[in-house]
């Protein structure tokens, strides 16, 4: 507890000096006592209640004119959340095999989908996982569908991510990243939208917004160019991070320890609309490879969260200057019934 004003405690010092000043000269000389002998006996010999009352009554109201407060700290956490965009290709590409170290061989579907379920779970090692952040999941081979739109329930879309499946159908498969990442950008974009027709605290709180597209090929489907949807993508202002996935042979890189080999055609495509819209290209050749992309890109887009501490004041001044009035009020009600006597 502190108080707002201690220097009206001095008024304890003058009250005191006056008091003791005031008794000391109000004495008067008697020839004999007595008379009073009669104070020792009954009610008067409680007449020290009304000093007492009447030094509580100062005391206190001495302490309300101080104003004490008490203060609590509240430390509040603030998280800028970050909306994101999972793409992942599900054309017949996708059924090639690579190696798991540990595991044997998986197909390329497989591997995405594991990683993509660590990207927003987490895996407790280099995958931290998205608690506070916004998900949404779309698939793409000839066609882009959205298979969950933008959640908090990370549960129910990593279940989303666990059901996807290679796209088998002829008349269905290829590779439209294009019109994928122009559907992705869209659905961000209405999140202005959703912000102004919703009370959502969570949703206020997104300030990033995110594409990750994972692909094996080529853009050779669809609507929209890769490059004309990244330019949606910088207008909207999302960052496209995207991961070209395959083996070390069909990536081209060497394996001489002299580094790797200059992009394909294709990567060439994926680099430039990542660095158009501030985000960055990778490759992955395998199952470590794709899990250490997917971490950097998890380190590079962590949610912001800030701490910030308030301190709350309650003044309870309120509570000597109830108890000064009590003790004013029973001195009263003594002085003028019980006690009479002092009279």
């Amino acid at each position: 507890m502190s108080f707002a004003y201690p220097w009206v405690f001095l008024l304890l010092l003058l009250w005191g000096f006056t008091f003791l000043r005031v008794n000391r000269e109000s004495g008067i000389r008697v020839a004999s006592n007595e008379q009073w002998k009669f104070l020792g006996r009954g009610r008067a010999r409680h007449l020290w209640l009304l000093r007492v009352l009447e030094l509580l009554f100062f005391v206190l109201l001495v302490a309300a004119m101080a104003r004490p407060q008490v203060g609590s700290n509240l430390s509040v956490e603030e998280a800028e959340g970050i909306a994101i965009e999972m793409l992942v290709d599900v054309s017949s590409s996708m059924d090639q095999s690579l190696v798991v170290p540990g595991e044997g061989k998986k197909t390329r579907m497989e591997v995405a989908k594991e990683l993509v379920e660590q990207f927003i779970a987490g895996d407790g090692e280099q995958l931290m996982g998205r608690p506070n952040d916004l998900i949404g999941l779309i698939s793409f081979a000839r066609y882009a569908d959205t298979r969950s739109p933008l959640t908090f329930g990370h549960k129910a879309l990593v279940q989303i991510v666990r059901d996807l499946k290679i796209q088998d159908r002829p008349n269905e498969d290829g590779t439209a990243y294009g019109d994928a990442l122009a559907l992705a950008c869209a659905r961000l974009k209405n999140l202005d939208e959703l912000k102004s027709e919703s009370a959502s605290r969570r949703l206020s709180e997104i300030k990033s917004r995110v594409v990750v597209l994972l692909t094996d090929g080529e853009n050779n489907s669809g609507n929209h160019l890769p490059l004309e949807s990244a330019g949606l993508a910088k207008e909207w202002d999302s960052r496209i991070y995207s991961i070209s996935l395959g083996d070390a042979e069909g990536l081209g890189i060497e394996k001489t320890g002299l580094g790797e080999s200059p992009l394909s055609s294709a990567e060439q495509v994926l680099s430039r609309i990542s660095e158009e819209t501030g985000g960055l290209f990778r490759r992955a050749s395998g199952y470590e490879s794709l899990k250490s992309v997917y971490a950097e890109i998890d380190e590079l887009e962590r949610t912001r969260i800030e701490t910030r501490s308030f301190t709350i004041v309650s003044e309870i001044f309120w509570l000597p200057a109830l108890l000064a009035l009590t003790c004013l009020v029973i001195r009263t009600v003594l002085w003028t019934t019980w006690l009479r006597i002092a009279s």
